[in-house]
């Protein structure tokens, strides 16, 4: 019985015990007032038991869990309900992250893509820590054009793989100089035909260099759009087309930075710190990762989880945030 309930019924029950008291009631209305005045008592007695301590706290504690349970969509959601979930979560996690930005440090679109380039099997945080010394040297791509490169393998050596990558960076700044004048191009078409670029460095250059908004389908992005289950597609080209068709063209960019940062940060790969998601509730995968919240905020890693972010010189927008900038190479801590 509703608490709420109980308590008119109680007050209700007070005037009629009082009525059975005065000479003046029938014997009728003594009997009605005497059955009503011992449903008071029990409602009295019942709501008695409710506030008890010790189911109090039962309640409670039940209470917490449902919270904590996230309700999985339907298997047949319709391509709507899907549209305007996949919204919501981008919605969210722009209110979680709106200092989310390209987390590897650049001045100019030839620093980017020298930059996105060199991510490849490494940390942004790695990468970031070695482009200062390479871009002092070689500031242009005429200069890392006619590099040597065994110096250049020797700068790239902390980013993994600087063989192949001194190559593709060295090919790269030739091809630009060679056909387009020095300068990147603005277009995807163009963007491709160069030395390592594909499309997802394509439209990391595109979409935080000139503007113009694309997906970029990394490890991070693959991984949360599938258990967010936005698409099964598994091949890059394809998951782009897929969660291009359930948002504005003018989101894409911002949105392919709200999912990296959450994939980097909670929804990692090995142990999700479900307990500590913020869109758990819209998530058909909640569970596979650590639920607990205490547990799950040890998961949490950069500024959620009160350490530096990857960038040496990150935008004020996030300092302001509480971020916290990454250490250069070598140093202490």
């Amino acid at each position: 019985m509703n608490p709420v309930k109980k308590s008119a019924s109680a007050k209700k029950a007070a005037p009629v015990v009082k009525a059975a008291g005065s000479k003046k009631a029938a014997p009728v209305e003594k009997a009605a007032a005497s059955k009503k005045a011992a449903a008071g008592k029990k409602a009295a007695a019942v709501k008695d038991a409710t506030v008890a301590p010790k189911k109090a706290a039962a309640v409670v504690k039940k209470a917490s869990a449902a919270k904590t349970v996230a309700p999985k969509p339907p298997r047949n959601e319709s391509h709507t309900a899907l549209v305007r979930r996949a919204r919501r979560i981008n919605r969210e996690l722009a209110e979680v992250f709106p200092y989310a930005h390209p987390e590897l440090d650049f001045e100019n679109p030839f620093q980017l893509i020298v930059a996105t380039v060199l991510s490849a099997q490494t940390t942004d945080l790695r990468v970031n820590q070695t482009t200062p010394s390479l871009f002092a040297k070689y500031p242009t791509p005429e200069d890392l054009a006619a590099a040597n490169p065994e110096e250049v393998e020797e700068i790239l050596r902390p980013t993994g793989f600087f063989r192949a990558k001194t190559k593709s960076v060295i090919g790269l700044s030739k091809a630009l100089v060679e056909n387009h004048a020095g300068e990147v191009p603005g277009r995807l078409e163009d963007l491709v035909k160069l030395p390592g670029v594909g499309r997802k460095t394509a439209f990391v250059v595109l979409g935080n260099a000139f503007g113009r908004p694309g997906i970029t389908v990394d490890t991070h992005f693959q991984r949360l759009v599938k258990r967010w289950q936005w698409t099964e597609e598994s091949e890059p080209d394809k998951i782009e087309a897929a969660v291009a068709a359930l948002f504005p063209k003018i989101d894409w960019t911002d949105l392919s930075h709200h999912v990296i940062w959450h994939g980097r940060r909670i929804c990692h790969a090995r142990k999700p710190a479900c307990g500590a998601c913020p869109i758990a509730p819209l998530c058909p995968a909640y569970g596979e990762g650590e639920t607990d919240p205490d547990k799950a905020a040890k998961l949490l890693k950069y500024e959620k989880g009160g350490f530096p972010g990857q960038r040496l010189n990150p935008p004020q927008a996030y300092l302001d945030a509480g971020g916290k900038a990454a250490p250069p190479l070598g140093a202490a801590g």
